[in-house]
């Protein structure tokens, strides 16, 4: 364990740096290995264009798992701890990557990057709930999500610019770097935020009973599996876009300023939902954002089968861009929703949420993923159907 003794506490300023720094490594794990896929791929020997995607699928098969682990260990030993563990994981997992000589040794460090990155996203929330509330911790959030919708769209573009100068190993040394810049500057500067007497013991036996109870809770339930097939969605989006745009619609090195055209899209909705949820209320705009998914894709559906699969890019990018703004609001409020009914157990009802969601998440986004044919019929099709099926859900949910 580190132990550091701590100067002064971090500033206001210091503190939403450091937070957001530890929670963006998760988007730049996922985004700035996009444009380095193909390459990968053929030093690796990787026959299947689409085994590819898997690169991907491995980090959330991970994300899903730590943060059962993170969530509880945190209240138990304290959020430092818990921290430095993540971290050390996520280090030790792009090490193994950066040095894979095969197929299987790189998704195993993938997957350990995975349940690293788990461990600062799911103790974040939590150092924050530790240090603020009110409208001190809002004002935190936000400024946090501000960092998530610039990530997503820096990311590809960081890892395309790497590719230019060097090989795709180098994104993992840019990984462990940043890593270890993150780990060493909150051992300097943050102190423990959970107090002893505080802390929960850690057991299977808690994780099991708290997890019994939100199976009793009807929307718990219901829009933990709704949020884990949207974000399957955006898995199988994930998985697929750099295949579709590199190689069908041969962008090459154009790639990366398209995808973060489109993670703009959801960054925009994410900001809007603020006040967008204040006015209509949650349920409403998770209805509406549902509708909208499902009518765009259905019409953008029978367009690529029309045209052959290939529909133009402008009509797929304005496809995208609407039906990710739908996506971006649904992320926020599902979770949102799923949390509601749990305030008397938020910490580890957050971790098995958030665990459960993502477990849901990553067999229906690799199956998109996987489904790709050339085309982008698999990709819309899957937006459909996950989309109908939340909605669905969301009917039975209401329907007491």
């Amino acid at each position: 364990m580190i132990s550091i003794k701590q100067s002064t506490e971090p500033s206001f300023a210091e503190f939403v740096i450091l937070l957001s720094l530890m929670m963006s490594l998760t988007a730049l794990s996922i985004d700035a290995m996009l444009p380095a896929l193909p390459q990968l791929a053929a030093d690796l020997q990787v026959q299947s264009a689409n085994s590819r995607q898997l690169v991907i699928s491995a980090l959330f098969l991970g994300l899903a798992g730590g943060q059962l682990i993170f969530g509880p260990l945190s209240d138990s030993v304290g959020r430092k701890p818990s921290i430095y563990a993540g971290l050390g994981v996520f280090i030790a997992g792009s090490i193994i990557s950066a040095s894979a000589v095969n197929f299987p040794m790189m998704l195993t460090g993938r997957f350990m990057q995975g349940v690293g990155v788990s461990g600062p996203r799911a103790v974040g929330m939590a150092l924050v709930r530790d240090r603020y509330s009110g409208r001190a911790m809002a004002r935190v959030m936000s400024f946090v999500m501000t960092v998530f919708i610039l990530v997503p769209m820096i990311a590809p573009i960081f890892g395309q610019a790497v590719l230019l100068f060097t090989g795709w190993r180098s994104i993992f040394v840019a990984f462990i770097l940043l890593a270890l810049v993150t780990l060493g500057w909150f051992a300097l500067r943050m102190p423990e935020t959970l107090d002893s007497r505080d802390r929960a013991p850690f057991s299977l036996q808690r994780i099991v009973s708290a997890t019994r109870e939100i199976l009793h809770i009807r929307p718990a339930v219901g829009f933990t599996v709704t949020a884990g097939l949207i974000g399957g969605a955006h898995l199988g989006y994930l998985n697929s876009a750099q295949q579709i745009f590199q190689e069908q619609y041969q962008l090459g090195q154009l790639f990366p300023f398209v995808f973060s055209l489109v993670a703009l899209s959801i960054g925009l909705a994410s900001f809007l939902n603020a006040r967008l949820v204040m006015r209509f209320g949650m349920h409403f705009l998770v209805r509406k954002s549902l509708y909208a998914m499902i009518g765009l894709s259905l019409l953008a559906l029978i367009a690529a089968m029309v045209m052959g699969g290939t529909p133009p890019l402008w009509l797929l990018v304005i496809y995208l861009l609407l039906v990710f703004f739908s996506v971006g609001i649904l992320f926020g409020n599902q979770n949102a929703l799923a949390m509601e009914p749990l305030g008397h157990m938020a910490g580890i009802g957050a971790a098995i949420v958030g665990s459960f969601a993502t477990f849901i998440s990553v067999p229906a986004g690799t199956y998109i993923g996987q489904s790709y044919n050339g085309t982008v019929v698999p990709l819309i099709a899957g937006m459909a159907i996950l989309g109908s099926v939340s909605l669905l859900i969301v009917n039975w949910i209401e329907s007491t």
